[in-house]
């Protein structure tokens, strides 16, 4: 969710903070309806039958979970809230640069609490043997997607002398 400086020459500065923004908002609807729905699951939870019976480290777990959750709601659906605060101040900019901060700390709080949930629900189901590895497994696969992957691929799309192609 990197905020794009290249436009093509019929592209206003203006035209391409709008369309920064919404593509940012595109994105943000995918999130927001992930962690919602995680987030829904993990506050649930402790009113589940089988609660009880979680041990103290799966209870913080648990918690790591939720609150990393919450965390990642907040940030995720800020930008909407920032937008309402600067509504037709001529400041896109500042509200694009502010909504990919947030995007990408909502996606990092996100990471946390999937691997948290993963790790909670792989320790009250199997042997720490199995969790533990599985877990890490969990966390690389989304470290590789979400991280690794995009920041090796940052150069896509760049000619040889670092420029965009003029359709981007």
């Amino acid at each position: 969710m990197a905020v794009d400086t290249h436009h093509t020459p019929r592209e206003t500065e203006k035209q391409r903070w709008d369309r920064n923004f919404g593509d940012l908002l595109q994105e943000l609807r995918v999130a927001q309806t992930g962690v919602q729905i995680l987030f829904a699951f993990l506050l649930t939870l402790p009113f589940s039958s089988g609660f009880p019976k979680a041990t103290g480290f799966q209870k913080e777990t648990y918690v790591v979970a939720l609150i990393s959750a919450a965390f990642a709601t907040a940030m995720i659906i800020s930008p909407v809230a920032f937008h309402r605060a600067l509504f037709r101040q001529g400041r896109k900019p500042e509200l694009v640069r502010y909504a990919h901060r947030m995007a990408s700390g909502g996606l990092a709080f996100m990471l946390v609490s999937m691997v948290s949930s993963v790790l909670l629900i792989t320790d009250y189901l199997l042997d720490w043997m199995w969790a533990i590895p599985l877990t890490v497994v969990t966390a690389g696969w989304f470290l590789t997607f979400w991280a690794i992957l995009p920041f090796a691929h940052r150069e896509w799309g760049e000619d040889e002398d670092g420029s965009a192609p003029a359709d981007s």
